[in-house]
């Protein structure tokens, strides 16, 4: 009889410790999973960047173009939108974020 406790015993021990050990590579599994995500959300982030970057390259090909060839009303059209933007956004931002002096 007592052997057979023993044996109970020592098969509960280890099962425990199975049972630690899976735990424990579970955890590693989600931790590399999360890892993983993390990374694709860098990685379209990157991409998305890298998109901006050419876009805008693009458009300041076409600004210095549109310059260049001195089209006097097109390029005052430009400044005042860019003037009217920059206003909205200063006045806009002092007022979300600046408040009111006290």
């Amino acid at each position: 009889m007592s052997e057979a406790y023993e044996r109970e015993r020592q098969n509960n021990d280890r099962l425990s410790e199975l049972s630690n050990k899976v735990s424990a590579l579970r955890g590693v599994t989600v931790d590399i999973y999360d890892q993983a995500s993390s990374q694709s959300l860098i990685d379209n982030t990157s991409e998305t960047f890298s998109s901006m970057g050419t876009q805008m390259k693009g458009s300041a090909g076409r600004l210095t173009r549109m310059a260049a060839s001195g089209n006097k009303v097109a390029i005052m059209k430009l400044a005042g939108i860019c003037i009217v933007v920059f206003l909205v956004l200063y006045y806009g931002l002092k007022l979300i974020f600046g408040g009111g002096k006290s």
